[in-house]
């Protein structure tokens, strides 16, 4: 019973010791070992590791991607159109041996401090860059804007240990001192737009009348040209119709002349003539007696 009871402690020592000598990482984490300070082992793999009782600490760190959302950063594009720009970030740590080292003992917020300050330079490097302007950030070129963001701050951040997944621009916002100035340029802009538009639409539509002007004269002119032309050839046809017809019936002729005389001495509203009675101008307004009479007389 006496050497039972002297064992029995130093079973309990024994067994204490293997246990606080056994520790376990899982699959979100990555460990460190360390002794004094000083790095031992580096565990990167989930399981169990081993370390020295009382001598060894054993620090864990995040191997899932964490997140860091930037203060509101004021930057000013090529244009002078300042703006502020806050940024969503995705990270990893991806060299835990490098990323104590860089940290120290300063932990997750000396790493998220450093990150802050590498996400605000690299976004203000790259989007007050020569070209690019206000309309740029918000235009579909945005997106290559962050990418250069993302891989300018990756190569950067290797420095200490962290690995910068993704990076996304939030708000794009006019500080509130410059909205006014900016939106009375803005209205000045589409303005003077607007006149060169009208402008341009004026100097068209006239260059379109002129056009239309120039080919109606082409048109109506031609259309004369043709119209004197067939008149012509029908007076010259009628004119041979006439010659044809005196020349087969001389009295049906001078009658036919007479009655086109008639309609157009009594065309309109005046139809009062003064003329002497025995006027050769009423020979077939007389009798047929009468008009073969004159006739007769004047053969």
């Amino acid at each position: 019973m006496g050497r039972l009871g002297l064992l029995l402690p130093v079973v309990v020592v024994a067994i204490v010791a293997v246990l606080s000598s056994i520790f376990v990482v899982d699959e979100r984490e990555k460990a460190l070992v360390l002794r004094f300070g000083q790095i031992k082992q580096v565990v990167t793999e989930p399981g169990i590791g081993f370390k020295v009782p009382l001598l060894d600490e054993v620090v864990r760190f995040e191997d899932r991607i964490l997140s860091l959302e930037t203060e509101l950063i004021e930057v000013t594009p090529a244009d002078d159109r300042r703006l502020e720009i806050d940024a969503f970030v995705l990270y990893r740590i991806d060299d835990i041996e490098q990323y104590r080292k860089a940290i120290g003992a300063g932990g997750e917020r000396q790493a998220i401090n450093d990150l802050s300050g590498i996400m605000e330079s690299q976004i203000r490097a790259v989007l007050g860059a020569q070209g690019v302007t206000s309309n740029t950030i918000l235009s579909p070129e945005r997106s290559s804007l962050m990418e250069q963001i993302r891989v300018r701050a990756d190569a950067r951040a290797d420095a200490l240990g962290l690995a910068v997944v993704d990076v996304r621009l939030r708000q794009t916002n006019l500080p509130e001192q410059n909205f006014a100035a900016t939106l009375q340029r803005m209205i000045a802009e589409r303005d003077r737009e607007a006149t060169d538009e009208r402008a341009r639409g004026r100097e068209a539509a006239q260059r379109v009348t002129a056009l239309a002007d120039r080919t109606y004269e082409e048109i109506l002119s031609e259309a004369r040209r043709d119209a004197r032309i067939i008149e012509g050839e029908a007076d010259a046809e009628r004119n041979k119709i006439f010659a044809q017809a005196y020349g087969k019936d001389q009295e049906f002729f001078e009658f036919y002349r007479s009655l086109t005389a008639y309609e157009e001495a009594l065309k309109g509203d005046n139809s009062t003539m003064v003329l002497s009675p025995d006027s050769e101008f009423f020979n077939y307004l007389r009798s047929d007696q009468g008009s073969r009479s004159v006739e007769g007389e004047r053969n």
